[in-house]
């Protein structure tokens, strides 16, 4: 086992004894949402993940090692301290030799998981092509490191602030399987719509853990996004959606906001321009996804 590897007890007997684990970021903690709503988020994140039988894993880098699985008290640590790194992959080498406090995001949560040998990864949605991404050249490295590690994604869909249609082009040029849960049509976040067709539709937890295990037994490696529609009770419509984030989009660039700044300047900004009501949603997506990643990892582990 990799010496910089902290793995959680609970974490490490459920790998051993060959149980359904899930992956959980630490980032949607430390840069996704205030305090004390972050960590009242992760604390029911994780109780969602054990009601539906598998055992989480929230992974973070402190200490000078990348650790899955957080205590209580360490998760409350990282939603309430101000100097905590968003980490993607590239910076975790820096981090861990700099014994800093990072969070990480879908890339560097995705490695360090498949490091640890959990396959299911639960998110709220994963970073992709930006809007004006022709000019600016604004790839998220979730994109890259989906194409390249064996860790399945459950998420509703890419953040709608991003190039929804341009997303699915470059994720089909990478070969990663795209997997709509039980809708035709690609989900945007925040709505169940996003005018874009899913690329594969499933329309059950077995049917998607199959894809997974026929995937990686032809020695296919990469990740498989599966989108897991926000429930309809909490969806915002895409349209009033689309003016908050207009809105958000000319607010970063007016503040110089750039690089990995900008989802959490604009997730805050449409936050707080939709009195909470975002924030909401985003919660209740996360909650589902959470449920719905544990059920595929309890399937795929009885096909393992």
């Amino acid at each position: 086992m990799n010496s910089l590897l902290e793995i959680h007890p609970e974490v490490e007997l459920a790998l051993k004894n060959n149980k359904p684990v899930v992956a959980l970021e630490s980032t949607i903690i430390s840069h996704g949402m205030p305090y004390p709503k972050n960590v009242e988020t992760a604390f029911a994140v994780e109780e969602v993940v054990r009601a539906n039988g598998a055992v989480p894993a929230t992974i973070a880098i402190f200490n000078g090692k990348c650790y899955i699985g957080l205590t209580n008290k360490q998760l409350e640590y990282f939603g309430k301290a101000k100097d905590v790194w968003k980490v993607s992959l590239r910076d975790i080498p820096y981090v861990i030799s700099q014994n800093l406090y990072g969070a990480t995001t879908v890339a560097a949560t995705m490695r360090i998981a498949d490091m640890a040998g959990i396959k299911i990864f639960v998110t709220g949605g994963i970073g992709g092509v930006h809007r004006g991404a022709e000019t600016s050249m604004d790839i998220s490295a979730d994109l890259t490191e989906m194409a390249q590690t064996s860790v399945a994604v459950v998420s509703a869909g890419v953040k709608s602030i991003l190039d929804i249609g341009l997303t699915l082009e470059y994720l089909e040029t990478k070969g990663i399987p795209v997997v709509t849960y039980g809708q035709d049509e690609f989900p945007s976040f925040y709505s169940r719509k996003s005018g874009f067709l899913s690329p594969l539709r499933l329309d059950s937890v077995s049917a998607i853990a199959d894809l997974l295990a026929t995937k990686w037994k032809l020695g296919l490696t990469g990740s498989v996004l599966i989108a897991n529609p926000v429930p309809t009770e909490q969806e915002i419509a895409t349209d009033e959606m689309e003016v908050h984030i207009l809105q958000a989009l000319k607010a970063a660039k007016e503040k110089n906001i750039a690089g990995k700044n900008v989802t959490p300047f604009i997730l805050k900004y449409i936050a707080e321009n939709t009195k909470g009501e975002s924030l909401e949603a985003n919660i209740a997506l996360i909650k589902h996804n959470a449920k719905v990643g544990a059920e595929i990892a309890v399937e795929y582990t009885n096909i393992k």
